[in-house]
């Protein structure tokens, strides 16, 4: 029996015990999507919706040896990048993916901080990504914090989102999408940005503490979709209303930031 799954995404991210971010919700997302999901574990975190109370490093050579035995066997059509902590996994994972001739189309969500505030991203890492890992991704979607330390620009509007986004592209991304979640207003406005095109998307504020793992969630949806053969302006659309309404309907667990709710898309169905 042939299986209804098609398009293969690696996630390369870090774990996420209580299971609303990271890896799980990587996995959740590309399932929900219709991809098939693939993992390099890059750290072990210990984690539920109050906040990151410990992180446990995967060796250098398991992260890579995972990558490899993947794509070597399996393949991939795009990969997905979460945590990956320190200089030495970013730019080790860079030279993973420079080494086939028709590497996977990379979407890059430079995670540095986790909901409840615990960093998730060493300071060294941060040039890395800028360096290495974004002039090779086909998207990058950075929140506004993510976006200032990577542009060294302060964000307070749409504008400041255009040009950091347009900044990023500077960088040698293909397509960036700014996440406006952070930034006041009952309207949220993402920005998508190419080389060629600038589009503003915008949905209402839902006013909700439950809001652990949209970023990871968001773009493992974008890149399943695109993993499907999905361009990227449709693949951002259906991911962010994936996204709004598994926000809107989330089951409300945990004392603090708690998970969405997955199962969204077939909720609409």
């Amino acid at each position: 029996m042939t299986s209804p799954m098609q398009g293969r995404v690696l996630i390369v991210a870090g774990s996420d015990s209580g299971g609303g971010a990271g890896i799980q919700a990587d996995i959740k997302a590309v399932t929900a999507m219709g991809g098939f999901a693939m993992t390099a574990v890059t750290a072990i975190t210990v984690q539920n919706t109050l906040g990151v109370s410990a992180i446990h490093e995967v060796p250098l050579d398991i992260v890579v040896g995972q990558m490899r035995a993947v794509l070597e066997d399996i393949g991939a059509d795009t990969i997905k990048t979460g945590m990956l902590h320190n200089a030495d996994i970013v730019e080790a994972v860079a030279e993973e993916l420079s080494r086939g001739e028709m590497a996977p189309a990379l979407v890059v969500d430079p995670v540095m901080i986790a909901k409840g505030g615990a960093s998730l991203l060493e300071d060294s890492a941060v040039s890395a990504i800028r360096e290495v890992l974004i002039p090779l991704a086909a998207l990058v979607t950075p929140n506004v914090p993510e976006a200032e330390a990577l542009t060294g620009r302060k964000i307070e509007d749409v504008d400041g989102q255009k040009a950091a986004a347009d900044a990023l592209l500077g960088l040698g991304a293909e397509a960036v999408l700014l996440k406006g979640g952070h930034l006041p207003g009952d309207i949220i406005f993402d920005v998508l940005a190419t080389q060629e095109t600038l589009q503003v998307f915008s949905s209402p504020r839902i006013d909700t503490r439950h809001t652990h793992g949209t970023g990871c969630t968001l773009a493992s949806a974008i890149a399943a979709l695109i993993a499907q053969g999905v361009d990227l302006t449709a693949a951002v659309a259906t991911a962010r209303d994936y996204v709004h309404e598994a926000i809107r309907t989330a089951p409300g667990f945990g004392k603090g930031h708690g998970p969405l709710n997955f199962l969204a898309a077939f909720d609409e169905e």
